[in-house]
């Protein structure tokens, strides 16, 4: 596998352009859906294309083998980007993708377990994604199992008190096959989190219930992969590693705009936005020759 020390340059640009056409998929999906969440999904892409892609013990092949890592999505509602990166990994058709929030379709607005192959867990109301993800943690570790649980998170749910009773429990039995992933992206559905319900210090906090913490730059994948290595290495508790992020990312205007949060593109905003990734992917590949 993959690390800081051994990710060559061309791994890092095949993991840029494939984050970039999830991207595409996700802005797509969105404006056939007619709503859904577009700043959250554009933000994520890159760590999720980093698990997916160089880090997690899976085989599309086999979905749901029994020694293959699980991964959590806590805040369901980017679960485009999910579905998209499944798709991009070979778990089921890309011709699916734009069936999102259609009735009949397994692939709903908010995620519900095995509806589609890789999906592993249901989600809806905030802040129960890491309680599921500490009990998984926690079967694993109960069976002498040797696979990984990977919760991720957005950082306004950390305002629901369950976020924290589940850090509490795992730092507690200090469940070192635990890592989460905190999308820190500042934002939220009414405003910026610092000014509706400030988080900080986030790190403090989480280090005072008895996880590792790591902090990195969400878009830089040598750090994303080095830092899910780097936990792999901490016995002695779970890990968090918080990703700063930028909401919308690869969309010039909806980066950083609250605004953004849970409203799909227009027919218009989609083209320029698919317009802009695509130029973006093009860039990309140029560079890399």
């Amino acid at each position: 596998m993959a690390s800081l020390l051994t990710l060559s340059d061309s791994e890092e640009v095949r993991l840029a352009e494939t984050a970039t056409r999830i991207r595409e998929h996700v802005v797509e999906m969105l404006l056939a859906a007619g709503s859904g969440h577009s700043a959250g999904p554009l933000g994520m892409a890159d760590v999720f294309t980093a698990l997916y892609f160089s880090i997690l013990n899976i085989d599309p092949a086999d979905p749901w083998k029994p020694d293959r890592d699980r991964v959590v999505l806590s805040n369901g509602h980017i679960c485009p980007v999910w579905y998209a990166t499944l798709a991009e990994r070979g778990y089921f058709p890309v011709s699916l993708l734009p069936t999102l929030r259609q009735l009949g379709s397994p692939l709903q607005g908010h995620t519900h377990i095995r509806s589609a192959p890789g999906v592993e867990n249901t989600s809806g109301p905030l802040g129960q994604g890491l309680s599921q993800g500490v009990g998984m943690a926690l079967a694993a570790s109960l069976d002498g199992a040797g696979w990984r649980t990977h919760v991720l998170l957005s950082d306004a749910e950390h305002q629901e008190g369950q976020i924290w009773e589940a850090a509490m429990f795992a730092g507690k039995h200090r469940l070192h096959n635990l890592t989460a992933w905190v999308d820190r992206n500042n934002i939220q559905i009414d405003g910026y989190t610092e000014d509706v319900m400030p988080l900080e210090p986030l790190r403090a906090k989480y280090e005072a219930f008895n996880w590792y913490v790591i902090e990195i730059d969400g878009h830089n994948f040598k750090a994303i992969v080095d830092a899910a290595r780097h936990a792999e290495a901490i016995y002695e508790r779970p890990t968090v590693v918080i990703c700063h992020t930028i909401p919308g990312r690869g969309v010039d205007f909806m980066e950083r705009d609250y605004r953004w949060h849970g409203v799909p593109p227009d027919r218009e905003q989609a083209r320029r936005a698919v317009q802009e990734l695509r130029s973006l992917r093009g860039r990309i590949a140029s560079e890399a020759e």
